[in-house]
């Protein structure tokens, strides 16, 4: 299985989350909301923090992805998807978007007020 750990209070995460959930095929991804559960993320050492600025997967075999490399590994496996997985995962594309998307990312988590608290809140590994 795949675990997806994400923002579910984010509401562009979570709409995107849901996409992908109604078109993903059954039996190969956990959905892993860090609002509503954080543990199965912290426990591995993780930092909540970490979790809520920037999408995470844990492939099959326990690697976690970070960022356009999380979305790669979930693209690649989706309907209608495959081809931007192929495409961004090219070498050049994917380090650009990577920069993009780390950019993104801080400016989402310094508006969201439960991304900041988490800053604040101290470690649970």
């Amino acid at each position: 299985m795949i675990r997806v750990f994400y923002d579910g209070k984010c509401g562009l995460c979570r709409r995107e989350i849901a996409h992908y959930k109604s078109i993903a095929p059954k039996g190969q991804f956990t959905w892993c909301d860090l609002t509503e559960d954080a543990s199965p993320f912290t426990t591995q050492g993780y930092a909540l923090a970490d979790g809520l600025s920037q999408l995470h997967v844990q492939d099959p075999e326990g690697h976690m992805h970070v960022g356009v490399g999380a979305f790669l590994v979930i693209w690649r496996r989706l309907p209608r998807w495959r081809w931007l997985g192929k495409f961004v995962g090219l070498p050049g594309i994917r380090q650009v978007a990577q920069g993009f998307y780390v950019l993104f990312a801080r400016w989402r988590f310094s508006r969201l007020s439960h991304c900041q608290a988490a800053l604040k809140t101290p470690s649970q590994s």
